[in-house]
């Protein structure tokens, strides 16, 4: 039986505010690419992820902020897509496709966030149907298999993200979900933002423990 677990307890997991706007994705986004450049990013992909002056400019100790997103889609691409699938997009997701019409360096085990045309049912995709025909073949997976054939595919790799637009909260937000089929785990989190969030967290600290790391070896 596979079990959610949840981050939406205030005291426990704070996150910040929900981005919904262009403008506030994109000030976050270049901050996310800047931070992923200098913690998850090896020298072979720096050569493709950032050009000449900034490969120089980071070999001088400076700040790079580059952008390892997309243009941003267009109003009628996005209604397009909403129009497909039979939903409007919540806040935080409509304004991050304004933004970078998809995005492809990520610190979890995806390949990074569709582009609004490619935004499927996941259980119209074909990893989507596969995963949820077996999970229910498997007795006690009823509430996750219902989550499957009822969310959004918004990102996959070796995990999924996923949307789920029957749980929707005040602020407009759908619920969002991180699916690990290698490990059977869920978990939840309150919006698309928290759940882009979550990831930058992640990367800041792996940065303060490898800071920390070369502290002590300096001493």
């Amino acid at each position: 039986m596979v079990g959610v677990s949840q981050t939406t307890d205030p005291e426990k997991n704070k996150v910040a505010a929900v981005l919904t706007t262009p403008e506030e994705w994109r000030v976050f986004l270049k901050r996310y690419g800047e931070l992923y450049v200098k913690v998850r990013a090896d020298g072979e992909e720096l050569v493709d992820l950032l050009d000449d002056d900034q490969l120089e400019a980071l070999d001088r100790g400076e700040r790079v902020e580059p952008w390892l997103g997309e243009a941003p889609a267009r109003e009628k691409a996005l209604v397009a897509s909403e129009e497909r699938l039979g939903v409007r997009f919540p806040p935080s997701l409509r304004g991050f496709f304004l933004a970078s019409d998809g995005w492809t360096r990520l610190d979890a085990w995806v390949d990074g966030v569709h582009p609004c045309g490619r935004v499927v049912w996941m259980r119209d995709s074909e990893a989507g149907r596969r995963v949820t025909e077996i999970y229910d073949s498997t007795p006690g997976n009823e509430d996750i298999v219902q989550l499957f054939r009822r969310s959004i595919e918004i990102a996959r790799g070796e995990d999924f993200w996923l949307l789920d637009p029957t749980d929707v909260g005040p602020d407009g937000e759908w619920a969002a979900y991180e699916f690990a089929p290698k490990y059977g785990d869920t978990t939840e989190y309150p919006s698309f933002s928290a759940l882009v969030h979550s990831g930058y967290e992640s990367m800041s600290g792996n940065e303060s423990t490898e800071e920390d790391e070369d502290e002590e070896d300096m001493d």
